[in-house]
């Protein structure tokens, strides 16, 4: 349906017998090893209607699938003959070599068609040295190759890789066998309708790649302007320059505001202009957070002379230099360790059936929502739990990065890689939630976390991180402004949504009435 068909061109049915005809002679000469005919291509394994002048045909009719060889660790060598792996084919540029003396069809040389068929599956075009090809690779010996267009053949697998790799075994790594491959389908035209078919597809690729060059470059421009228009809000030096900026801004919003990612960009702004006390305005007669702290500071010791807390070392005194930004007159910096109980966890001796059992999965990356409520009678688990209250602020502290981090609604118990976490005093919780997804305290995470394929923070670390106290009444005003302004980005955001999908059901709707 890419080009037309050319009542001229000689039908796939005469090529087909050709190619049947050599692979006859080359078991004859025993070349190739005769092997059992397979079964003829029934009426319901015809998934449409082919062409005319096209032909049905597996692909062991058209090509001899060669497996490549295992190899013993013994026997991979640094130096020799390469051997060709499926990482090679993807992103590996370590290689083995081998002094092995092979039969010629365990070589694959440049312009050999192969197809790598565990772990990642696809077909290649090898366009490297003479090397010798791994067990996880095949190689597709074509029987006549003037009859049969690599090319085509290789597009034909590479639009059937998903379907292929449907059809295999396996869970963490899927399999294809020889067999099953030798039985693929293949829907063959006529040879000089397989170039028409490769020229156009290369023709209509090569447009695609530019259109995503030019979608990714202008992606990416339009998320730099966004981000940089942004970072002019957080800092500004004054309400007038900050008024300045945000009229720039706003002039243009509904051209900056445009994508998903753009948005998200404008949520996170708008929690740091929320942690920096730019967001709500301060009011002369709120009680100063200096005096919350001492509040804080003194249920802190009642807990201690009660025996409920452990006395601790206190910590570091904050410096000047230490302060990622300027705060208002009343509020402090204050470490998070001095004001909550980060990384003191309680245990249950005794988990009822229907205590909520809450797992890091559980909680939506970003967004604090969550997806579901396990109770322990579902969950049961002999794994370590931390116990949580209600309004304990839950925090994920494997992969922070993902900003994991959400609101008990009830009592309940969690997994060690959460930590519930309260302020010794009067506090909003959403604001605290707030502050520990805000960028500037991401971004100290970021830089504290350890470990490399499950990157964590510390408890130390968090007990460090400086927190912004503010009053009490203008945290009650913050989350009120931040949860308003949330939920007029989700609607922009739906919005956006919505719109996609009404433009993908018109493409679809238009490829089908075309089709």
């Amino acid at each position: 349906k890419l080009v037309p068909q050319d009542a001229r061109d000689e039908p796939a049915s005469v090529l087909l017998k050709r190619i049947q005809a050599e692979k006859a002679k080359l078991v004859a000469v025993g070349k190739l090893k005769e092997e059992k005919p397979l079964a003829a291509i029934g009426e319901d394994e015809k998934s449409f209607e082919l062409p005319m002048g096209w032909q049905w045909a597996r692909l062991a009719d058209l090509v001899n699938i060669v497996n490549g060889r295992a190899y013993k660790k013994e026997e991979l060598l640094a130096q020799g003959v390469p051997v060709l792996r499926v990482g090679n084919l993807f992103t590996s540029d370590s290689w083995y070599y081998s002094d092995l003396i092979l039969e010629e069809a365990k070589y694959c040389n440049a312009g050999d068609l192969l197809f790598a068929w565990s772990a990642s599956f696809g077909p290649f075009i090898w366009e490297g040295e003479r090397s010798i090809f791994h067990y996880h690779i095949w190689k597709l010996d074509l029987y006549l190759p003037d009859q049969l267009y690599k090319r085509y053949l290789y597009t034909f697998l590479l639009e059937q890789t998903q379907k292929i790799k449907s059809s295999g075994h396996g869970v963490m790594m899927i399999h294809m066998t020889k067999a099953a491959m030798e039985k693929l389908i293949v829907y063959l035209p006529p040879l000089a309708e397989q170039h028409r078919i490769v020229a156009k597809v290369d023709e209509l690729m090569a447009l695609c790649d530019q259109l995503e060059q030019q979608h990714g470059n202008a992606q990416g421009a339009h998320e730099t302007l966004v981000s940089q228009l942004l970072a002019t809000l957080t800092q500004s030096q004054n309400a007038t320059e900050f008024n300045a900026n945000w009229q720039r801004i706003y002039a243009h919003f509904d051209v900056l505001f445009t994508t998903e990612t753009s948005i998200d960009a404008l949520k996170q702004t708008l929690l740091q202009l929320a942690v920096m006390g730019k967001l709500a305005p301060q009011d002369a007669t709120d009680e100063p957070a200096s005096e919350l702290l001492k509040r804080i500071q003194a249920e802190k010791a009642k807990l201690i002379a009660a025996g409920k807390l452990k006395k601790e070392k206190p910590l570091a005194a904050i410096s000047e230099d230490e302060k990622p930004f300027e705060l208002p007159k009343s509020w402090v910096w204050v470490r998070l360790g001095s004001i909550t109980n980060f990384g003191i966890t309680e245990k249950l001796d005794f988990i009822s059936n229907e205590t909520w059992v809450l797992d890091l999965e559980d909680i939506e990356k970003n967004t604090s929502k969550i997806f579901q409520k396990n109770r322990f009678s579902e969950k049961q688990s002999l794994s370590d739990k931390n116990a949580f209250k209600k309004g304990d602020v839950l925090y994920g502290k494997l992969r922070p990065y993902l900003n994991k981090v959400a609101i008990a609604d009830e009592d309940g118990v969690c997994t060690t890689e959460i930590l519930p976490v309260r302020c010794y005093g009067p506090f909003e919780s959403k604001y605290f939630m707030y502050a520990l997804k805000a960028p500037h305290f991401i971004d100290y995470v970021n830089v504290r976390s350890y470990g490399m394929k499950m990157p964590r923070l510390g408890t130390d670390d968090g007990r460090n991180s400086l927190f912004p106290l503010a009053p009490v009444a203008e945290q009650h005003r913050i989350v009120a402004k931040v949860d308003a302004l949330m939920a007029l980005c989700d609607q922009l955001k739906t919005g956006i949504q919505q719109a996609n999908q009404q433009q993908q059901a018109i493409a679809n709707a238009l490829v089908a009435q075309a089709v």
